[in-house]
């Protein structure tokens, strides 16, 4: 069994459209380019079918962590948040103190992380500092350019 992921609705629901797009429209694709490969010839030395064959594998490898994803998978519905703690699926005003920047973050499962959008993991590093935390609360967060530290400003949905 897979480990519990929190997910939104919109998460859920993409996740569970990538799936059923890789185990229809995929391995349909997927049997013609190695039908296609096949028909070439000696597939020992056949370049086309191995590739296919390692496109397969890896196609069949992500469809076994969606599957296992959305199974493990709990929904939470933002109106039902406490907003008196940092959680999964809370948006965090931050105060980067050295900059004296703020900055604004949806902490989100790994799968629905997308920094582009503010979206980031709450597996992440600023994520996993962020996680339980209140307004007011200052943390240290260790990343690959040094120490942040920041100051939460407000929770909010």
């Amino acid at each position: 069994m897979g480990k519990i992921q929190y997910l939104s609705q919109e998460g859920f629901d993409k996740l569970e459209a990538e799936l059923k797009d890789l185990k229809t429209r995929g391995r349909r694709e997927i049997a013609d380019d190695i039908a296609e490969a096949r028909a070439k010839g000696d597939l020992s030395e056949n370049a086309e079918y191995d590739a296919a064959k390692e496109a397969q594998g890896h196609m069949e490898t992500r469809i076994t962590q969606l599957e296992d994803i959305l199974a493990n998978a709990r929904i939470i519905d933002a109106k039902d948040l406490d907003l008196t703690k940092v959680r999964v699926l809370t948006t965090v005003t931050i105060l980067n103190k050295k900059m004296g920047k703020e900055m604004k973050y949806t902490l989100v499962s790994p799968n629905e992380a997308d920094f582009a959008k503010g979206k980031i993991s709450v597996d992440s590093p600023i994520g996993k500092s962020l996680l339980g935390k209140e307004i007011g609360e200052s943390v240290e967060v260790d990343v690959p350019a040094g120490k942040l530290e920041l100051e939460i400003k407000n929770i909010e949905i």
